[in-house]
């Protein structure tokens, strides 16, 4: 099942219970597909565009609780909260610290990172593989790391 169709049961089942976040994170997914439809970009919603799409939704969420809390404003900070955990059932499952090093270890073997000088070969790669799995302020950081290890 393909994200819309997701979208679209939840939505359905959002209704029925009353589940008012819910319903409006949903509905904001939706917005977003719709949005792509009418972008004009001639071709289908692929996995890849559904995960950025996520991503970014995600991404705003997680910076608006920190700028809500920063300002004192809980309710909304726990709104958005709310619907970023919402938005995260759509992601794929986010990898642990653990994982990603682990992660970023076989992409260096396999890109042949040797020097910190390597940092523009082994970034891309490992967004690459890593894509929806976390976000890019976690891998920087950690190939960082792994680089100043070396």
């Amino acid at each position: 099942m393909g994200l819309r169709e997701k979208i679209n049961e939840d939505m359905k089942t959002a209704m029925k219970s009353g589940d008012k976040i819910r319903l409006e994170t949903i509905r904001s997914v939706r917005a977003l597909i719709l949005e792509f439809d009418k972008s004009g970009a001639n071709r289908e919603l692929t996995p890849d565009d559904e995960i950025a799409m996520l991503s970014t939704a995600v991404k705003k969420r997680k910076e608006s609780v920190e700028m809500f809390t920063k300002a004192g404003r809980m309710d909304l900070a726990d709104k958005e909260s709310a619907e970023f955990k919402i938005l995260q059932e759509y992601l794929p499952k986010q990898l642990s610290e653990e994982e990603i090093i682990s992660e970023i270890k076989t992409i260096a073997a396999e890109v042949g990172v040797s020097t910190k000088a390597d940092f523009a070969k082994l970034m891309p790669a490992a967004m690459k593989q890593l894509k929806g799995k976390t976000d890019g302020k976690t891998v920087k950081a950690l190939v960082e790391k792994f680089l100043g290890a070396i």
